[in-house]
């Protein structure tokens, strides 16, 4: 076990690597109005892209994490990340809602290496509230990507059209193609796993069977769902239903995700001495208070832009005290595969994601409700796991 503090560049990387799914969306959800005038879609047309993506994502989690623990974290990045540029491309390329649904589908498989593998990095070099305490270290810088993405992809959207984020994801492919070629160290541990399909079938298992990962996790997955209700309708539901203009939509989005980074600014100053089971306990509170808000303001019919961006805020503060130390407890059994348990993590999650964005592309009303309803039951799901399964256990 490492017991060297990482440099900041290294934290910068892993950071960069771990932002990759968030970028995905967050730099792509302000042209998705664009997108759809553009093509002649319809809205769940355009939301279908979006819903394209997480299922790459999901997808690519199961796949990259064994390859991971199999031919080691270097080389599958490598090869990710090249198809993300390859991907990337080829949306700019495409002429149909259906040609950047397919090339969204395959870009989300490839983005998805980043999360997976830098969790597994964090692993491989920590374990327990040190994970955490890096997770939510490396949090904190990738949160400049949710702020200032959502500014990037409006700003580009009103220069150059959709066509320009996909020429910017391409582009960030190919930095991170460079960085690490000549930044990352291998750390996977030197006994190497079977890339038998039963016998991953057989580590799955392992880790779905462990109380000490699945009680965790469901807080993350609770978390994931809260998070990427905000990420797939924000936009429908403040550009199309509260009439705010792109740029606007920008700033409140880069508002909105503060409420993260300032969650894991908070969860990295106090774990080592909090300590992970007070986190969570935090974390899950506040999430069902803020869902609850959300839902409360938008069933009253509440149709100011506050009412929706203030409890959106303090939700993803919840968040940001579950997620990091959340996955740090789900990995921390694993340390001779803590690849496929990465996997397990984003795959669920992703699934999630994807049923969650199709689901409110089709109850959009252009009202904040749908949205706001499923923060809520992100919450109570939250808090009712953590009180059931977590309290006093951690």
């Amino acid at each position: 076990m490492n017991n060297k503090p990482t440099s900041p560049g290294f934290t910068v990387l892993l950071a960069a690597l771990i932002a990759l799914p968030a970028l995905g969306t967050d730099l792509y959800v302000p042209a998705l109005p664009a997108l759809a005038a553009s093509l002649g879609a319809q809205v769940d047309a355009g939301q279908f892209t979006l819903t394209a993506y997480f299922v790459g994502l999901a997808g690519g989690q199961l796949a990259w994490g064994p390859l991971s623990d199999r031919y080691g974290r270097r080389p599958v990045l490598l090869a990710g990340l090249a198809v993300m540029l390859a991907s990337s491309v080829a949306a700019v390329l495409a002429e149909s809602v259906a040609g950047v649904a397919a090339s969204r589908l395959v870009q989300g498989f490839a983005m998805s290496s980043g999360a997976v593998v830098t969790r597994s990095i964090i692993r491989d070099l920590y374990a327990h509230e040190k994970a955490a305490r890096l997770l939510s270290s490396v949090t904190v810088v990738f949160s400049v990507v949710p702020i200032s993405a959502p500014l990037a992809g409006a700003l580009l959207t009103e220069a150059g059209g959709w066509r320009a984020v996909f020429w910017c994801m391409a582009g960030v492919a190919a930095a991170l193609l460079v960085a690490v070629s000549a930044r990352l160290a291998e750390t996977a541990p030197a006994e190497r796993r079977s890339m038998h399909p039963l016998h991953i079938a057989r580590t799955f298992a392992t880790v779905l069977g462990e109380r000490r990962f699945i009680a965790p996790f469901l807080l993350v997955l609770c978390s994931h769902i809260g998070i990427l209700a905000w990420v797939s309708n924000s936009a429908f539901t403040l550009i199309g239903g509260l009439g705010v203009s792109t740029a606007e939509y920008g700033l409140m989005f880069a508002a909105v995700m503060l409420g993260q980074i300032s969650g894991a600014w908070v969860s990295a100053r106090l774990v080592l001495r909090a300590g992970i089971p007070r986190l969570l306990a935090a974390g899950a509170a506040l999430m069902l208070a803020a869902g609850a808000a959300a839902a409360a303001l938008a069933w009253a019919g509440v149709g100011h832009w506050l009412a929706v961006v203030a409890p959106f805020t303090a939700f993803l503060f919840g968040t940001a005290l579950i997620v990091p130390n959340a996955t740090a407890a789900a990995l921390s059994p694993f340390p001779a595969f803590a690849g496929a348990a990465s996997s397990l993590i984003g795959a669920i999650g992703f699934t999630a994601g994807a049923l969650v964005s199709a689901a409110l592309g089709a109850a959009y009303d252009g009202t904040a409700r749908p949205m706001a309803s499923m923060a809520a039951f992100a919450g109570l799901c939250a808090f009712a796991l953590h009180r059931v399964f977590l309290h006093g256990k951690t």
